[in-house]
């Protein structure tokens, strides 16, 4: 049997903060502002993973009212939500990220992502795919004010 999820994130761009997608810090004038290092494509995974395992949403498990997650590696929650997956019998299928950014330009910074991804969930990196694209300059995303990221996965229950 198999289950479907689909995570969603978004983020404001500020000045003063680094820039980490995919666990990949990112060379760029702005970062994503948020509770943990806010990283947009790590959230949107959780939210897919946990969403089709029916456990909630990435706030349920790390909510930001919890200090111990300031300014935590998005990765370090990715690692210990495999961890809960592992623990209830689920396997991943696949995972399925589109990143919608207007700059900076991630085609040097892709297969690092997906190398992390791959590692920190112990799947095969060939069963994950990122891809991004613009909003040609419209919405939130396409002035440059944020960036946001859908997930979508498939999880095997192993029961």
């Amino acid at each position: 049997m198999i289950r479907i999820g689909h995570g969603y994130d978004a983020h404001r761009l500020v000045e003063g903060r680094k820039l980490v997608l995919g666990g990949v810090e990112i060379p760029y004038k702005m970062g994503l502002l948020g509770h943990s290092d806010a990283d947009v494509v790590i959230h949107a995974v959780i939210d897919s993973l946990l969403g089709a395992a029916g456990m909630g949403d990435i706030g349920c498990i790390f909510p930001d009212t919890d200090q111990k997650y300031k300014d935590i590696s998005s990765r370090r929650l990715l690692k210990d939500v495999y961890k809960l997956l592992v623990d209830n019998n689920y396997t991943i299928g696949n995972i399925d990220i589109t990143i919608i950014i207007q700059k900076p330009y991630l085609k040097l910074y892709v297969s690092l992502m997906k190398e992390n991804i791959s590692k920190d969930l112990n799947i095969d990196i060939n069963y994950i795919n990122i891809k991004a694209t613009t909003e040609e300059r419209m919405g939130f995303t396409g002035r440059e004010e944020g960036i946001s990221c859908h997930s979508v996965c498939i999880l095997n229950i192993d029961k």
